[in-house]
């Protein structure tokens, strides 16, 4: 790393780090209020207290009753507990065995499908989205069948920041009385949730990308949903999803939400700002670069490029030594040689999505950190680039 540089975090979408005032918020259940909330005595009772406090929290502003959030263990488990609980409920139920998602999701939604289609004798119709990653609503209403059991189609996805239609197809799903589920856990923080509003049956949240703690998440589900608790022991969460609660990251994960929409329209009018600047100068400063995602309706952080004749990795790397955290896609994929799924989604061949690079900003990120990554990128692009023999030489000397 350079020495003479402070790091720049600019992998925001990967995690947050943890808000003072919310690991503040979180101490006393450590080493104080540290009972189990579902013993009767008072130290279970004040842990009680705070469970409940919680959970009326991230109702309110998600919109909902408390009694249709339920907490997890993270996004993940959100996500799988959402689409194995109510397409198995409703196979019990009604005999529907058919889900539709789309082709860019969370590997937390698509493993879920495959494993579903592989070992629970489910159909699973994986709807392609444009060239900026957006899912065309009637092509969700094409792909309905009478055995659909649910949809799940992701809020804002995580690699190139497309913003996708949920309150379109949410109404679709509606219509035909389907449940729909969305990961929003790329959303969480930033986007309105108002559940009402967008017209979800299900939601995924996850605490560590809005400054809370890593290994807590949120599910919302509506009061009535068909579900089958794919987490069985005692009877935490009202009997959907049993386990000791985690009361401290709880308690944490309702204190980031709530700083988070307390802030969030400064916040993503500011991040805005500087994404559109690094969108901008970075495209006019590197040859054969392209954006990724659309060129507007994108998460107000997410700056997201493939870089021909170069490979991801070797851009990573060069940055690191500047003291520049970014990434190449998904950090839960971020080990795999294979192209993103979400760019080879987007029409990307597997040679240009290797060179894919995702800028996420943060409460970090200043005009300072933008320009230092202007400063070293393009130079980092052309070093690189003289390396390939995949690339003209032109271009590596432009």
């Amino acid at each position: 790393m350079n020495s003479q540089d402070e790091i720049i975090y600019l992998d925001h979408a990967a995690t947050t780090p943890v808000d003072p005032a919310v690991v503040e918020a979180m101490l006393p259940y450590f080493t104080e209020k540290w009972g189990n909330p579902s013993s009767i005595y008072s130290l279970g009772r004040d842990a009680g207290v705070a469970l409940n406090a919680a959970r009326e929290q991230v109702a309110g502003i998600l919109g909902c009753s408390p009694s249709e959030v339920y907490f997890t263990s993270c996004g993940t488990e959100s996500d799988n507990m959402a689409i194995r609980g109510v397409s198995l409920a409703r196979r019990r139920q009604k005999g529907t065995r058919h889900i539709i998602t789309s082709a860019i999701e969370h590997h937390a939604v698509l493993h879920t499908c495959e494993s579903l289609a592989k070992y629970g004798d489910f159909d699973v119709t994986y709807v392609p989205v444009d060239q900026y990653g957006m899912v065309d609503p009637e092509a969700v209403r094409a792909a309905i069948r009478d055995d659909t059991a649910m949809i799940s189609i992701m809020y804002a996805n995580n690699e190139i920041g497309t913003i996708e239609p949920i309150r379109e197809i949410a109404a679709i799903a509606r219509e035909r009385h389907i449940p729909f589920h969305t990961d929003a856990v790329q959303a969480g923080g930033s986007l309105p949730i108002k559940v009402d509003e967008l017209g979800v049956d299900l939601l995924s949240l996850s605490a560590h990308k809005f400054y809370g703690p890593k290994g807590v998440g949120v599910l919302y589900m509506k009061r009535g949903v068909p579900f089958l608790p794919v987490q069985t022991g005692g009877g935490q969460e009202r009997g959907k999803r049993a386990g000791t609660e985690n009361v401290p990251y709880i308690v944490g994960l309702a204190k980031a939400l709530t700083l988070a929409y307390e802030k969030a329209e400064a916040e993503n009018a500011r991040l805005a700002a500087l994404r559109d600047r690094l969108i901008r100068d970075i495209l006019a400063s590197i040859p054969e670069c392209q954006l990724t995602g659309h060129p507007t309706r994108r998460l107000p952080n997410s700056a997201s490029f493939v870089f021909r004749y170069v490979e991801g990795e070797s851009i990573l790397l060069s940055l690191d030594m500047e003291g520049i955290c970014a990434s190449s896609g998904s950090a839960c994929t971020s080990g795999s040689l294979d192209p993103s799924h979400v760019l080879l989604g987007i029409g990307l061949t597997h040679e240009v999505a290797h060179g894919s690079l995702r800028l996420t900003l943060g409460r970090s990120t200043t005009e300072e950190s933008i320009d230092r990554v202007l400063a070293i990128l393009p130079d980092i692009i052309k070093r690189l680039r003289a390396m390939s023999p995949l690339a003209p030489r032109a271009l590596s000397q432009s």
